[in-house]
């Protein structure tokens, strides 16, 4: 899961904001000590830091100096200063983009996903299974979709987690029971339709009727999405 620092001291734009990434999977940390900035950086080891230029006891540019001696960590700046300046200013500090207020929160997402897709080599979070816009959420066996969270039971958690890791590729009833035996739970072929038929119903309530695919005689597929 990517870890995200947030260092805003307007806690309407904060808590807006810190909402709207949880709800993609991302895990945010706001900033809670202005005067400590580098030391909740180093305590939290963020992937991407969200930067205000103004802010209490030094203003984002100091900050984002202080950030670069010790880490090349992506920094987008937000601020309602977004002249010319200003953004030549920030990127020239060391910023990896900028983004002016007012913003819209899906601009903001679409800005930070980018970033982090280049500078992590397009590898994804390790602890997040993506295909397309579906994530599956490795450490809080959740579905992340459309800005939704979907709780999944164990053996459901496990059947799509195979599917994902293996998308493009027919995925047969035996290799998913074998899958659904480490749960050290009693696996049948009923059982794991049963589970295939629950977790296929959750899927559909989100819009995802058609993510997982039968192929009749040969197994179950997830398309890459990509």
């Amino acid at each position: 899961m990517y870890r995200i620092y947030l260092v805003e001291d307007d806690e309407t734009i904060a808590g807006a904001l810190q909402r709207q990434l949880e709800k993609w999977g991302f895990l945010v940390h706001p900033a809670e000590d202005f005067g400590r900035i580098t030391e909740e950086f180093r305590a939290f080891q963020p992937h991407l830091v969200l930067l205000d230029i103004s802010l209490p006891f030094y203003d984002g540019y100091y900050w984002c100096g202080e950030l670069r001696r010790i880490s090349q960590t992506p920094i987008i700046f937000l601020s309602s200063a977004g002249d010319d300046l200003n953004q030549v200013m920030a990127l020239s500090m060391g910023a990896d983009d900028f983004i002016p207020k007012p913003f819209r929160m899906e601009l903001a997402v679409a800005k930070i996903k980018a970033l982090l897709r280049r500078t992590y080599d397009f590898a994804g979070d390790p602890e997040l299974l993506e295909v397309g816009d579906v994530a599956l959420d490795l450490c809080g066996a959740e579905l992340v979709y459309g800005g939704n969270r979907l709780e999944l039971s164990r053996n459901e958690f496990r059947i799509l987690q195979l599917l994902m890791e293996r998308r493009g590729q027919v995925v047969s009833r035996e290799a998913l029971m074998s899958r659904l035996w480490e749960t050290d739970s009693f696996i049948d072929d009923n059982t794991l339709t049963v589970n295939m038929t629950r977790l296929r119903r959750k899927l559909a309530d989100q819009g995802l009727s058609d993510f997982i695919l039968t192929k009749k005689g040969m197994g179950y597929l997830v398309e890459d999405r990509t």
